[in-house]
């Protein structure tokens, strides 16, 4: 098992749950997804550039995009807090998260992941 899934593992519930699937949805969405272990919290990369990290903080799961300057959709969403390039998209239960809006966000960055700003 590698450290990123390990992090996963590790976390009570509700968290290992919301992790746990938020991670088959981003693998659906990227089937290329490379799963990292990196600044301790579970990253994912495709064609070697982060797409987005996982990270258990305070009472929430916050899944973090590099790239969201360039998001359109589901604004509404994203939350930046204090963070000028990194938003995110936040759950606090299993039940907080829209399978269609976070696919959505997903495919939107896979969208741009041939684009320079990823390269």
């Amino acid at each position: 098992m590698n450290p990123a899934e390990a992090y996963i593992l590790k976390q009570k519930e509700p968290f290992k749950s919301i992790l746990l699937h938020l991670q088959v949805l981003i693998e659906h969405t990227f089937p290329e997804a490379e799963l990292k272990y990196k600044w301790k919290i579970p990253c994912y990369y495709v064609d070697k550039r982060p797409i987005c990290y996982l990270n258990q903080s305070k009472d929430y799961v916050d899944v973090g995009l590099w790239h969201s300057a360039h998001l359109t959709k589901h604004t509404e969403h994203l939350v930046s807090e204090h963070r000028k390039v990194v938003k995110s998209l936040r759950y606090k239960s299993l039940e907080d998260i829209n399978d269609a809006v976070f696919i959505a966000v997903m495919e939107e960055v896979a969208s741009h992941k041939n684009k320079s700003f990823l390269k």
